[in-house]
Parts: structure tokens; sequence; C-alpha cells
């Protein structure tokens, strides 16, 4: 399959990330195995997938060469090496919104993420492309929550 498979973000640490990406967003864990840096130290390869892909990758399925089956990158959550990664946790893209979540049912996920205490940038507003919200993950990277033209 040819396209964008995974896209990596930067945690200071991995079980609150995992945390966070599946028990607050809803995020499926596709895996959580152990690996190596290019220098031979151990590292933790673990990937999260977003609910709103069609398709789900089965868990424990490798995600490193397949990618997703499906619409969509999954995230890769690399644990920050050293301090010039650990600088850059949570703002890897200088402020701007770095993630585009898109939802069919953008007003149940909007209030399931308030419920569970997300933090939003304004209230949604409708936009020509659809409904929009901004919000921060834990980390302070900023996400666009995107639900279709209504």
């Amino acid at each position: 399959m040819s396209g964008l498979n995974l896209v990596t973000l930067l945690v200071p640490a991995y079980d609150p990330a995992i945390n966070f990406y599946t028990e607050t967003l809803g995020f499926a864990l596709l895996e959580d195995s152990a690996s190596l840096t290019n220098d031979g130290q151990p590292k933790r390869w673990v990937v999260v997938q977003p609910p709103s892909q069609t398709q789900p990758q089965t868990p424990g399925e490798s995600t490193s060469a397949t990618g997703p089956k499906v619409g969509g990158a999954n995230i890769l959550l690399a644990e920050a090496d050293g301090p010039e990664q650990m600088s850059l946790v949570g703002r890897q893209f200088g402020g701007r919104v770095g993630f585009f979540w898109s939802v069919q049912d953008f007003w149940g996920t909007y209030e399931r993420l308030r419920n569970k205490g997300v933090e939003f940038a304004s209230e949604p507003r409708k936009e020509v492309y659809g409904t929009v919200v901004v919000f921060s993950d834990y980390l302070g990277n900023k996400w666009d929550l995107l639900g279709p033209v209504e």
C-alpha cells in the first residue's frame, strides 16, 4: 500500500502518552513492542491509531512496514532522547496546529473529549469545510477536530 503510514510525535515518556491517547482521546494501541535505537539502546515501538479509521488495524499487527490499512496515518509515540528532543516536546509544530483529526460524529466526539477534560482553544465554529475546533493534547500540541459539512 502506498501512502503516509506513520507520523512521529515526541513524548517525554511512553506510558503517560499511551494513557492520554487511548483513555482520553480513544485511540487504539496498535503496537507496543521492544526495539532498539540506531546506536543499539533499548526503546519501545509504540503506535496508536485514531478511532475514526474506517478499517482498524488488528492490535498487535506490526505497523512498521504495512502502515495503516485505510485512510490516514497512525502516530508513532517516540520517547524524547536527550536535551534537544526534550526541548521540542509539545512544540514540534511551532505553535501551529500539527494534527487534523476528521470525525463523522463531531458533536459526540467533542462532548466526549470535553467530559474527559480536554482543553479547547475556543467554541466550535462552522467553516465552509465543516465544523472545527482547536484543542491541545496533554503536552500542548495543537489539534484540529474536524466534522463534516452540515
